[in-house]
């Protein structure tokens, strides 16, 4: 690539969004009132990591050069009710036409319109302290929740600039200078091939009508299988209604003219077609025919032989010249004018909102027990993977009510229905990161039996 060009449509982005704050075990104390109840703050949430469209970011060249973003983690609660700050959103801002894709390469969110916003990874929320956990039966709980772990993802950014036309064409065939002819655009412009190696963007006014226009670099024959430049910038023409074939009439090149040089544009898009799929492909859409350089000697004659074959394909045809400006002002109208018919065919605009793509919930069973052998089960679940997180292990109180709410959810049950026999070892989470128990069903769990002094479970006694 040239030296200077800082254009990237394409990141890997690693974004990590915050912790949430430990909740606070704590009783308040004042003379003569040593046990006054628990006041045990809750822990702040995480902060989240999000993507919002700022049309004043032109690429992703911020991303490539630092990939990895993190929010701002909770703050821990307090005595005397004080619950922790929510940890700080980070924002990141992106061009207009980016499109959110997993690992996997799914599509999460496709962003456009000026603060379209995308919460790419989600803090974690806080733990309760112990004033929130207080109950009936645990009137002074000596244990908090611990705050959850923020939403780590490696997610991929591709920018597909949002341009109404699209000038296709060979290297050199006069696709920049026609942008610089017909808006306020300037792109580098010479007469060697590929001077083109970012997309050009340019606003055209032609009466009511104004519009956006954008070139593909390096589109040359074989593009679609990785030859040139073309296939890395064929994503900024996707969202382009009309494609505008540029045509070089006084190319030096042996072998080459102005319609075989259409037809290998036509094979290059179908191709790209077939490759990506979609319901809009690039080779049904509306396109126009310009044949350029008409200034240039025999430039005018070859216009003029092949002009009626265009025609006769049902095409709309101009021939014009970006250096003398020669038909650009009736080119312009007529892209205007398929602009316009484009727009008026579409559905009323929604409002710019807040794009969140959540987990389904509540469409299953809260945990599923899956026998490994040898009296071993694995017990995984959304519910039970968070209250794990949740859990201080150091302290004997916060297990117990950890086995109070498995018990609760239905846990001990299915264990013994599923053929569990006493001194069962129980998995809780992923196969490779689960936390061990030994199952003993004579222990009584759900009602909060084995209360002892703060911070203990006579359950857990000796074991």
């Amino acid at each position: 690539m040239a030296a200077g060009a800082q254009f990237v449509d394409r990141v890997v982005l690693h974004v990590a969004a915050g912790n949430g704050g430990h909740g606070c075990a704590s009783v308040h104390r004042e003379k003569f009132k040593p046990l006054g109840g628990p006041d045990g703050g809750n822990g702040g949430r995480g902060g989240d990591v999000i993507l919002q469209v700022d049309t004043g970011t032109a690429s992703l060249l911020e991303y490539h050069r630092r990939p990895h973003r993190k929010a701002g983690n909770g703050r821990p609660g307090q005595g005397s009710h004080r619950n922790g700050a929510d940890g700080e959103d980070v924002v990141l801002p992106v061009p207009d036409g980016t499109v959110v894709l997993d690992s996997h390469g799914n599509v999460l969110a496709d962003l456009v319109g000026e603060g379209t916003r995308f919460v790419v990874a989600q803090g974690g929320r806080g733990g309760l302290g112990n004033a929130a956990l207080a109950s009936t039966k645990r009137k002074a709980p000596g244990f908090a929740l611990l705050g959850e772990p923020g939403e780590e993802r490696e997610i991929v950014l591709e920018l597909k600039s949002v341009a109404d036309v699209a000038l296709v064409g060979f290297p050199s065939a006069g696709k920049s200078s026609l942008i610089a002819a017909l808006s306020a655009a300037r792109p580098k412009i010479a007469d060697y091939p590929f001077t083109t190696l970012t997309p050009n963007l340019g606003v055209v006014a032609a009466g009511d009508v104004t519009f956006t226009v954008a070139d593909v670099p390096g589109l040359i024959e074989g593009a679609s299988e990785g030859r040139g430049l073309g296939l890395e910038f064929l994503r900024h023409i996707e969202r382009s209604s009309t494609i505008v074939h540029v045509l070089d009439c006084a190319t030096p090149e042996p072998g080459r003219d102005p319609v075989s040089d259409f037809e290998v544009i036509e094979k290059e898009l179908r191709a790209y077609d077939e490759a990506l799929g979609g319901d809009r492909p690039l080779s049904g859409r509306p396109r126009l025919v310009v044949l350029n350089k008409i200034d240039v000697p025999d430039g005018r004659d070859i216009a003029e032989l092949v002009r009626p074959e265009f025609q006769a394909r049902g095409l709309r045809v101009f021939e014009v010249s970006a250096a003398s400006h020669e038909g650009l002002r009736e080119l312009s109208f007529a892209m205007a004018e398929m602009v316009a018919a484009y727009r008026a065919a579409l559905p009323p605009p929604e409002p710019t909102r807040l794009v969140i793509r959540p987990e389904p919930v509540g469409g299953g069973a809260d945990f599923t027990v899956r026998p490994m052998g040898d009296n071993t089960y694995l017990i995984t679940g959304d519910k039970p993977r968070r209250w794990l997180r949740q859990t201080d292990f150091n302290n004997d109180e916060a297990v117990g009510y950890l086995a109070d709410r498995l018990a609760r959810l239905g846990v001990e049950e299915a264990l013994a229905e599923a053929g569990a026999e006493p001194g069962a070892t129980v998995m809780i989470g992923d196969e490779d990161d689960a936390v061990v128990f030994d199952w003993e069903p004579e222990i009584l769990a759900g009602g909060g039996e084995g209360l002892g002094p703060r911070g203990t479970d006579r359950r857990l006694e000796g074991r």
